[in-house]
């Protein structure tokens, strides 16, 4: 189990400040913002937030998501992902939260997704949306790590489709694609690790 405290996070922004981050042109895409928040879970030690969508809402209903959402004119992604964690799990940070940030996304469904890495300071009080979110979940940063990603195969596409097997099932890029990232580049130390060339599964297309 790893231990949340202040020697994980310097090992993070560490880890992140080597990466040289990828940005992505909108090129007519939306941009949006997303957020891996982590706190002390009591079972799993340093965890991050893992939300199941609620099924009503109109785009992805249903799929395991980080907390997130779109851009807003004249917001920064900083602003944007800060104001989404609010939103969803009732949880106020400010910048002083942030540890470090990953690549860009693009998804297939014409968005660039901008992922920031947040720390909420221990167990958080959440307040989640039952407009927006179904459940949360805590993933162990640890199990994170044990877990076994596997790559495949589609006929849609010649990229490869990430699958990150958590909470029971299988997490699909674009999620997927950002915990293998944070995984690889904030947890192992792999500062050159890439994620744009993962594939989704055809369901997340629209």
């Amino acid at each position: 189990m790893i231990d949340y405290g202040f020697a994980l996070r310097q090992r993070l922004v560490t880890n992140l400040h080597l990466h040289q981050r990828r940005a992505h042109v909108l090129d007519q895409r939306k941009h949006a913002a997303v957020a891996i928040v982590l706190v002390d879970d009591d079972t799993h030690g340093a965890s991050l937030l893992l939300c199941r969508r609620a099924p009503r809402l109109r785009r992805h209903a249903g799929q395991w998501a980080l907390p997130g959402g779109r851009v807003d004119p004249g917001e920064e992604p900083l602003e944007a992902a800060l104001r989404e964690v609010h939103e969803e799990l009732g949880l106020a940070l400010d910048e002083s939260a942030v540890v470090g940030w990953l690549d860009d996304y693009p998804t297939r469904s014409g968005f660039v997704m901008t992922p920031v890495v947040l720390w909420a300071g221990g167990a958080p009080e959440l307040d989640p949306s039952p407009e927006e979110v179904l459940a949360v979940h805590g993933v162990g940063l640890q199990v994170l790590l044990d877990c076994e990603p596997s790559f495949v195969t589609i006929p849609e596409s010649d990229r490869p489709v990430v699958q990150m097997p958590l909470l029971g099932h299988l997490i699909h890029a674009p999620t997927g694609a950002v915990l293998y990232q944070f995984r690889q580049v904030a947890l192992n130390g792999h500062i050159d690790e890439r994620v744009d060339h993962l594939e989704q599964p055809v369901f997340a297309w629209r």
